[in-house]
Protein backbone atom coordinates (compact mmCIF):
# COMPACT_ATOMS: atom_id res chain seq x y z
CA UNK A 1 0.00 0.00 0.00
CA UNK A 2 2.55 2.74 0.99
CA UNK A 3 4.83 0.97 -1.88
CA UNK A 4 2.24 1.92 -4.42
CA UNK A 5 1.46 5.49 -2.10
CA UNK A 6 4.87 6.91 -1.98
CA UNK A 7 5.67 5.85 -5.89
CA UNK A 8 2.49 8.02 -6.69
CA UNK A 9 3.54 10.70 -4.72
CA UNK A 10 7.44 10.69 -6.75
CA UNK A 11 6.05 10.52 -10.13
CA UNK A 12 3.76 13.21 -9.47
CA UNK A 13 5.26 15.56 -7.21
CA UNK A 14 8.95 14.34 -6.47
CA UNK A 15 8.77 14.62 -2.97
CA UNK A 16 12.17 14.14 -1.68
CA UNK A 17 12.76 10.88 0.15
CA UNK A 18 9.69 8.69 -1.28
CA UNK A 19 12.31 7.07 -4.00
CA UNK A 20 13.85 4.78 -0.79
CA UNK A 21 10.30 2.92 -1.27
CA UNK A 22 11.61 1.26 -4.71
CA UNK A 23 13.91 -0.58 -2.93
CA UNK A 24 13.17 -4.12 -1.44
CA UNK A 25 15.91 -3.77 1.33
CA UNK A 26 14.83 -0.33 2.94
CA UNK A 27 11.01 -1.78 2.41
CA UNK A 28 12.19 -5.17 3.88
CA UNK A 29 13.98 -3.41 7.05
CA UNK A 30 10.68 -1.60 7.82
CA UNK A 31 8.42 -4.69 7.63
CA UNK A 32 10.66 -6.03 10.38
CA UNK A 33 10.19 -3.23 12.06
CA UNK A 34 6.77 -2.62 12.12
CA UNK A 35 6.05 -6.60 12.54
CA UNK A 36 8.04 -6.55 15.89
CA UNK A 37 6.16 -3.17 16.82
CA UNK A 38 2.71 -4.49 16.07
CA UNK A 39 3.46 -8.57 17.59
CA UNK A 40 4.69 -6.64 21.04
CA UNK A 41 1.64 -4.17 20.92
CA UNK A 42 -0.93 -5.88 19.51
CA UNK A 43 0.25 -9.42 21.47
CA UNK A 44 -0.18 -8.10 24.85
CA UNK A 45 -4.06 -6.97 23.88
CA UNK A 46 -4.26 -10.67 22.13
CA UNK A 47 -3.01 -12.58 25.52
CA UNK A 48 -5.38 -10.72 27.53
CA UNK A 49 -8.39 -11.52 25.62
CA UNK A 50 -7.16 -14.92 25.19
CA UNK A 51 -7.09 -15.30 29.38
CA UNK A 52 -10.17 -13.84 30.01
CA UNK A 53 -11.88 -16.38 27.95
CA UNK A 54 -10.11 -19.02 29.06
CA UNK A 55 -8.61 -20.03 26.18
CA UNK A 56 -5.72 -21.83 27.82
CA UNK A 57 -3.59 -24.68 27.07
CA UNK A 58 -5.06 -28.44 28.21
CA UNK A 59 -1.84 -29.97 29.24
CA UNK A 60 -1.08 -33.66 28.53
CA UNK A 61 0.46 -35.58 31.28
CA UNK A 62 3.45 -36.95 30.12
CA UNK A 63 5.63 -37.14 33.57
CA UNK A 64 7.87 -33.92 33.00
CA UNK A 65 8.77 -31.86 35.39
CA UNK A 66 6.48 -28.60 36.44
CA UNK A 67 4.58 -29.34 32.98
CA UNK A 68 1.26 -28.81 35.48
CA UNK A 69 2.54 -25.32 35.55
CA UNK A 70 1.85 -24.83 32.11
CA UNK A 71 -1.98 -26.08 32.22
CA UNK A 72 -4.02 -23.08 31.64
CA UNK A 73 -1.42 -20.73 29.57
CA UNK A 74 -3.23 -19.03 27.02
CA UNK A 75 -2.78 -20.57 23.42
CA UNK A 76 -3.91 -19.53 19.53
CA UNK A 77 -0.91 -17.07 20.22
CA UNK A 78 -0.33 -18.22 16.67
CA UNK A 79 -2.52 -14.84 15.97
CA UNK A 80 0.36 -12.85 17.07
CA UNK A 81 2.48 -14.19 14.16
CA UNK A 82 0.08 -14.06 11.60
CA UNK A 83 -1.07 -10.70 12.37
CA UNK A 84 2.10 -8.94 13.12
CA UNK A 85 3.01 -10.51 9.38
CA UNK A 86 -0.20 -10.00 7.25
CA UNK A 87 -0.33 -6.20 8.23
CA UNK A 88 3.51 -5.27 7.24
CA UNK A 89 3.05 -7.13 4.11
CA UNK A 90 0.21 -5.08 2.73
CA UNK A 91 1.71 -1.90 3.76
CA UNK A 92 5.39 -2.86 2.75
CA UNK A 93 5.13 -5.16 -0.43
CA UNK A 94 4.12 -4.83 -3.63
CA UNK A 95 0.70 -7.16 -2.82
CA UNK A 96 0.12 -7.66 -6.65
CA UNK A 97 3.11 -9.96 -6.74
CA UNK A 98 2.10 -13.60 -7.27
CA UNK A 99 4.33 -14.60 -4.69
CA UNK A 100 2.88 -12.60 -2.15
CA UNK A 101 -0.62 -13.35 -2.79
CA UNK A 102 0.35 -16.93 -2.73
CA UNK A 103 1.81 -16.10 1.17
CA UNK A 104 -1.02 -14.49 1.83
CA UNK A 105 -3.08 -17.26 1.25
CA UNK A 106 -0.88 -19.51 2.82
CA UNK A 107 -1.18 -17.69 5.67
CA UNK A 108 -4.47 -17.44 5.90
CA UNK A 109 -5.47 -21.03 4.55
CA UNK A 110 -3.26 -22.92 7.34
CA UNK A 111 -3.71 -19.94 10.18
CA UNK A 112 -7.74 -20.94 9.88
CA UNK A 113 -6.86 -25.15 9.90
CA UNK A 114 -5.09 -24.43 12.87
CA UNK A 115 -7.42 -22.38 14.43
CA UNK A 116 -10.02 -24.59 13.73
CA UNK A 117 -7.82 -27.60 15.66
CA UNK A 118 -7.02 -25.60 18.72
CA UNK A 119 -11.13 -24.78 18.93
CA UNK A 120 -11.84 -28.06 19.04
CA UNK A 121 -9.59 -29.02 21.75
CA UNK A 122 -10.43 -26.12 23.44
CA UNK A 123 -14.15 -25.49 23.28
CA UNK A 124 -15.34 -29.47 22.73
CA UNK A 125 -13.04 -30.41 25.29
CA UNK A 126 -11.40 -32.91 23.11
CA UNK A 127 -7.45 -33.24 23.36
CA UNK A 128 -7.20 -34.80 19.71
CA UNK A 129 -8.49 -31.46 18.01
CA UNK A 130 -9.44 -31.73 14.51
CA UNK A 131 -8.90 -35.52 13.05
CA UNK A 132 -5.68 -35.74 11.32
CA UNK A 133 -7.11 -36.56 7.93
CA UNK A 134 -8.55 -33.49 7.70
CA UNK A 135 -5.52 -31.39 8.49
CA UNK A 136 -3.83 -33.97 5.18
CA UNK A 137 -6.70 -32.58 3.35
CA UNK A 138 -5.73 -29.00 3.87
CA UNK A 139 -2.13 -29.57 3.60
CA UNK A 140 -2.81 -31.45 0.26
CA UNK A 141 -4.88 -28.45 -1.03
CA UNK A 142 -2.88 -26.24 -0.08
CA UNK A 143 0.37 -27.88 -1.87
CA UNK A 144 -2.34 -28.49 -5.13
CA UNK A 145 -3.03 -24.33 -5.09
CA UNK A 146 0.75 -23.48 -4.85
CA UNK A 147 1.91 -26.36 -7.39
CA UNK A 148 -0.30 -25.11 -9.94
CA UNK A 149 0.05 -21.24 -9.21
CA UNK A 150 4.00 -22.33 -9.46
CA UNK A 151 3.61 -24.45 -13.25
CA UNK A 152 1.05 -22.69 -14.50
CA UNK A 153 1.09 -18.85 -13.66
CA UNK A 154 2.73 -16.92 -16.43
CA UNK A 155 4.46 -14.39 -14.58
CA UNK A 156 6.21 -17.17 -12.11
CA UNK A 157 9.74 -18.04 -14.98
CA UNK A 158 13.59 -17.94 -14.49
CA UNK A 159 15.64 -16.83 -16.25
CA UNK A 160 18.55 -18.87 -17.79
CA UNK A 161 22.21 -17.48 -19.49
CA UNK A 162 22.08 -17.66 -23.19
CA UNK A 163 25.35 -15.98 -23.85
CA UNK A 164 28.03 -14.50 -21.41
CA UNK A 165 30.78 -12.26 -22.98
CA UNK A 166 34.30 -12.86 -21.75
CA UNK A 167 36.55 -10.29 -19.97
CA UNK A 168 38.89 -10.06 -22.73
CA UNK A 169 36.38 -9.08 -25.38
CA UNK A 170 36.19 -5.72 -26.36
CA UNK A 171 32.44 -5.37 -25.72
CA UNK A 172 31.99 -4.58 -22.22
CA UNK A 173 31.42 -7.93 -20.08
CA UNK A 174 27.67 -8.86 -19.64
CA UNK A 175 25.59 -11.71 -19.62
CA UNK A 176 22.14 -12.11 -21.68
CA UNK A 177 19.01 -14.05 -20.30
CA UNK A 178 16.22 -15.12 -21.63
CA UNK A 179 13.01 -15.91 -19.37
CA UNK A 180 11.27 -19.72 -19.42
CA UNK A 181 8.71 -21.34 -17.64
CA UNK A 182 10.80 -24.58 -15.54
CA UNK A 183 10.33 -27.01 -13.30
CA UNK A 184 13.77 -26.14 -12.23
CA UNK A 185 15.33 -26.44 -9.01
CA UNK A 186 18.55 -26.06 -7.18
CA UNK A 187 20.45 -29.27 -5.81
CA UNK A 188 23.08 -28.60 -3.55
CA UNK A 189 26.83 -29.23 -3.28
CA UNK A 190 27.38 -29.85 -6.97
CA UNK A 191 28.90 -28.04 -9.42
CA UNK A 192 26.01 -27.74 -11.85
CA UNK A 193 23.46 -26.80 -9.50
CA UNK A 194 20.44 -27.40 -11.39
CA UNK A 195 17.66 -30.33 -10.86
CA UNK A 196 14.91 -30.59 -13.64
CA UNK A 197 12.05 -32.46 -11.79
CA UNK A 198 11.33 -33.82 -15.57
CA UNK A 199 14.51 -35.99 -15.09
CA UNK A 200 12.28 -37.99 -12.69
CA UNK A 201 9.63 -39.00 -15.72
CA UNK A 202 12.03 -38.57 -18.39
CA UNK A 203 12.08 -42.48 -18.96
CA UNK A 204 8.37 -42.94 -19.93
CA UNK A 205 6.93 -41.50 -22.14
CA UNK A 206 5.24 -38.81 -20.79
CA UNK A 207 5.75 -35.27 -22.61
CA UNK A 208 7.89 -32.47 -20.52
CA UNK A 209 4.59 -30.07 -20.86
CA UNK A 210 2.71 -32.85 -18.17
CA UNK A 211 5.97 -32.30 -15.82
CA UNK A 212 2.88 -31.05 -13.30
CA UNK A 213 2.03 -35.12 -12.22
CA UNK A 214 5.34 -35.34 -10.57
CA UNK A 215 5.80 -31.58 -9.62
CA UNK A 216 2.82 -30.88 -8.15
CA UNK A 217 2.98 -34.05 -5.53
CA UNK A 218 6.46 -33.14 -4.60
CA UNK A 219 5.06 -29.72 -3.67
CA UNK A 220 2.27 -31.27 -1.28
CA UNK A 221 5.01 -33.81 0.05
CA UNK A 222 7.18 -31.09 1.18
CA UNK A 223 4.00 -28.79 2.95
CA UNK A 224 2.82 -31.58 4.36
CA UNK A 225 6.19 -32.51 6.16
CA UNK A 226 8.07 -29.30 6.94
CA UNK A 227 4.31 -27.98 8.46
CA UNK A 228 3.87 -31.43 10.84
CA UNK A 229 7.78 -30.71 11.45
CA UNK A 230 6.91 -27.52 12.60
CA UNK A 231 4.06 -28.66 14.58
CA UNK A 232 6.15 -31.61 16.20
CA UNK A 233 8.67 -29.29 17.20
CA UNK A 234 6.05 -26.83 19.18
CA UNK A 235 6.43 -28.91 22.57
CA UNK A 236 8.50 -26.42 24.74
CA UNK A 237 8.70 -22.82 25.49
CA UNK A 238 10.62 -20.73 22.45
CA UNK A 239 11.40 -23.86 20.38
CA UNK A 240 9.79 -23.36 17.53
CA UNK A 241 9.50 -19.74 17.20
CA UNK A 242 13.18 -19.46 18.16
CA UNK A 243 14.52 -22.04 15.34
CA UNK A 244 12.01 -20.87 12.99
CA UNK A 245 13.06 -17.36 13.12
CA UNK A 246 16.31 -18.82 12.05
CA UNK A 247 14.89 -20.63 9.00
CA UNK A 248 12.72 -17.80 7.78
CA UNK A 249 16.06 -15.23 7.40
CA UNK A 250 18.01 -17.75 5.65
CA UNK A 251 15.54 -18.06 3.50
CA UNK A 252 14.92 -14.44 3.28
CA UNK A 253 18.82 -14.28 2.40
CA UNK A 254 18.13 -16.84 -0.62
CA UNK A 255 15.46 -14.68 -2.00
CA UNK A 256 16.91 -11.43 -2.10
CA UNK A 257 20.18 -12.80 -4.18
CA UNK A 258 17.74 -15.02 -6.12
CA UNK A 259 15.55 -11.63 -6.95
CA UNK A 260 18.49 -9.79 -7.84
CA UNK A 261 20.20 -9.96 -11.35
CA UNK A 262 23.49 -9.35 -9.97
CA UNK A 263 24.40 -10.98 -7.23
CA UNK A 264 22.68 -14.01 -9.02
CA UNK A 265 24.99 -13.96 -12.14
CA UNK A 266 28.12 -13.49 -8.98
CA UNK A 267 26.77 -16.19 -7.16
CA UNK A 268 26.21 -18.17 -10.71
CA UNK A 269 22.72 -19.08 -9.30
CA UNK A 270 19.05 -19.21 -10.73
CA UNK A 271 17.92 -15.86 -11.11
CA UNK A 272 13.84 -15.92 -10.67
CA UNK A 273 12.39 -12.14 -11.38
CA UNK A 274 10.08 -10.65 -9.10
CA UNK A 275 10.66 -13.72 -6.49
CA UNK A 276 13.27 -10.62 -4.41
CA UNK A 277 9.70 -9.42 -2.94
CA UNK A 278 9.72 -12.00 -1.04
CA UNK A 279 12.54 -11.06 1.23
CA UNK A 280 9.55 -8.31 2.01
CA UNK A 281 7.24 -10.92 3.36
CA UNK A 282 9.94 -12.65 4.70
CA UNK A 283 11.24 -9.83 6.87
CA UNK A 284 7.78 -9.37 8.39
CA UNK A 285 7.66 -12.67 8.81
CA UNK A 286 10.48 -12.93 10.75
CA UNK A 287 9.53 -10.16 12.86
CA UNK A 288 6.02 -11.61 13.70
CA UNK A 289 8.14 -15.07 14.92
CA UNK A 290 10.21 -12.98 17.18
CA UNK A 291 7.55 -10.75 18.49
CA UNK A 292 5.82 -13.70 19.46
CA UNK A 293 8.92 -15.48 21.12
CA UNK A 294 9.28 -12.15 23.43
CA UNK A 295 6.06 -13.60 25.01
CA UNK A 296 6.43 -17.61 24.54
CA UNK A 297 10.16 -17.39 25.92
CA UNK A 298 10.19 -19.55 29.52
CA UNK A 299 7.99 -19.26 31.39
CA UNK A 300 6.11 -18.95 28.69
CA UNK A 301 3.09 -16.35 28.48
CA UNK A 302 1.58 -17.74 25.22
CA UNK A 303 1.60 -20.76 22.85
CA UNK A 304 1.42 -20.54 19.27
CA UNK A 305 -0.93 -24.05 19.11
CA UNK A 306 -1.59 -25.20 15.66
CA UNK A 307 -2.86 -21.48 14.53
CA UNK A 308 1.11 -21.06 14.49
CA UNK A 309 2.54 -23.97 14.06
CA UNK A 310 1.20 -25.38 11.15
CA UNK A 311 1.30 -21.88 9.47
CA UNK A 312 5.07 -21.37 10.25
CA UNK A 313 5.89 -24.62 8.53
CA UNK A 314 3.71 -24.04 5.91
CA UNK A 315 5.33 -20.68 5.34
CA UNK A 316 8.79 -21.90 5.33
CA UNK A 317 8.31 -24.58 3.02
CA UNK A 318 6.57 -22.82 0.39
CA UNK A 319 9.23 -19.99 0.66
CA UNK A 320 11.61 -22.41 0.10
CA UNK A 321 9.95 -23.94 -3.06
CA UNK A 322 9.38 -20.19 -4.75
CA UNK A 323 13.11 -19.28 -4.07
CA UNK A 324 13.84 -23.00 -5.66
CA UNK A 325 15.54 -24.34 -2.78
CA UNK A 326 13.54 -27.15 -1.16
CA UNK A 327 16.14 -29.76 -1.72
CA UNK A 328 18.33 -27.64 1.04
CA UNK A 329 15.53 -28.05 3.49
CA UNK A 330 16.80 -31.22 5.34
CA UNK A 331 19.44 -29.05 5.87
CA UNK A 332 17.53 -25.69 6.47
CA UNK A 333 14.62 -27.48 8.87
CA UNK A 334 17.10 -29.56 10.43
CA UNK A 335 15.54 -29.03 13.74
CA UNK A 336 12.53 -30.01 11.97
CA UNK A 337 14.00 -33.13 10.70
CA UNK A 338 15.27 -34.30 13.85
CA UNK A 339 12.12 -34.22 15.75
CA UNK A 340 10.22 -35.64 12.94
CA UNK A 341 13.09 -38.25 12.77
CA UNK A 342 13.21 -38.99 16.16
CA UNK A 343 8.82 -39.61 16.30
CA UNK A 344 9.21 -41.98 13.49
CA UNK A 345 12.28 -44.32 14.72
CA UNK A 346 10.75 -44.49 18.20
CA UNK A 347 7.35 -45.68 16.71
CA UNK A 348 9.23 -48.01 14.72
CA UNK A 349 11.56 -49.53 16.88
CA UNK A 350 8.73 -50.40 19.46
CA UNK A 351 6.28 -51.66 16.99
CA UNK A 352 9.10 -53.45 16.10
CA UNK A 353 9.95 -54.57 19.40
CA UNK A 354 6.39 -55.39 20.41
CA UNK A 355 5.94 -58.26 17.19
CA UNK A 356 9.76 -59.62 17.86
CA UNK A 357 9.35 -60.13 21.75
CA UNK A 358 5.93 -59.40 23.17
CA UNK A 359 6.89 -55.99 24.36
CA UNK A 360 7.82 -52.79 22.86
CA UNK A 361 11.00 -50.92 23.76
CA UNK A 362 11.83 -47.64 23.50
CA UNK A 363 15.42 -45.52 21.92
CA UNK A 364 14.63 -42.52 23.45
CA UNK A 365 13.17 -42.00 27.26
CA UNK A 366 10.35 -40.19 25.39
CA UNK A 367 9.62 -38.23 21.64
CA UNK A 368 10.01 -35.56 20.33
CA UNK A 369 13.17 -36.08 21.35
CA UNK A 370 13.53 -32.53 23.16
CA UNK A 371 10.88 -34.13 26.26
CA UNK A 372 14.13 -36.97 25.74
CA UNK A 373 16.37 -33.99 27.31
CA UNK A 374 13.61 -32.89 29.33
CA UNK A 375 13.19 -36.60 31.03
CA UNK A 376 17.55 -36.81 31.09
CA UNK A 377 16.68 -33.27 33.32
CA UNK A 378 18.04 -30.73 31.09
CA UNK A 379 16.08 -27.56 31.38
CA UNK A 380 13.81 -26.68 28.41
CA UNK A 381 15.50 -22.89 28.26
CA UNK A 382 18.92 -25.00 27.92
CA UNK A 383 17.04 -27.34 25.18
CA UNK A 384 16.44 -24.37 23.01
CA UNK A 385 19.54 -22.37 23.53
CA UNK A 386 21.21 -25.36 22.36
CA UNK A 387 19.18 -26.30 19.73
CA UNK A 388 18.42 -22.65 18.08
CA UNK A 389 22.98 -22.90 18.32
CA UNK A 390 22.53 -25.79 16.35
CA UNK A 391 19.92 -23.91 13.85
CA UNK A 392 22.27 -20.75 13.33
CA UNK A 393 24.96 -23.92 12.68
CA UNK A 394 23.07 -25.46 9.62
CA UNK A 395 21.59 -22.41 8.44
CA UNK A 396 25.18 -20.93 7.40
CA UNK A 397 25.91 -24.66 6.01
CA UNK A 398 22.82 -24.10 3.93
CA UNK A 399 24.53 -20.39 2.25
CA UNK A 400 27.72 -21.72 2.35
CA UNK A 401 26.22 -24.20 -0.53
CA UNK A 402 25.25 -21.08 -2.94
CA UNK A 403 29.07 -21.38 -3.34
CA UNK A 404 30.69 -24.96 -1.98
CA UNK A 405 29.98 -27.30 -5.27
Amino acid sequence: MLYYLFNFLEYNYQIPGAGLFQYISFRAAFALIFSLIISIFFGRKIIKILTVNKIGEKVRILGLKNETKKNGTPTMGGIIIIIGTIIPVLLFSKFNNIYIILLIFTSIWMGVIGFIDDYIKIFKDDKKGLKGSFKIIGQIILGIVVGSTIYFHPDIKIKQKIEEFPKASKIQEKTLYKEEKSTKTTIPLVKDNEFDYYFLIEWTSIPRSMTWIIFIPMVIFIITAVSNGANLTDGIDGLAAGSSSIMAITLGIFAWVSGNIIFSDYLNIMYIPNVGEVTVFVSSFTGGLIGFLWFNTYPADVFMGDTGSLTVGALISVIAIMVRKELLLPIICGIFLLEVLSVIIQVSYFKYTKKKKGFGERIFLMSPIHHHFQKKGVHESKIVSRFIIVGVLLSVLAILTLKVR
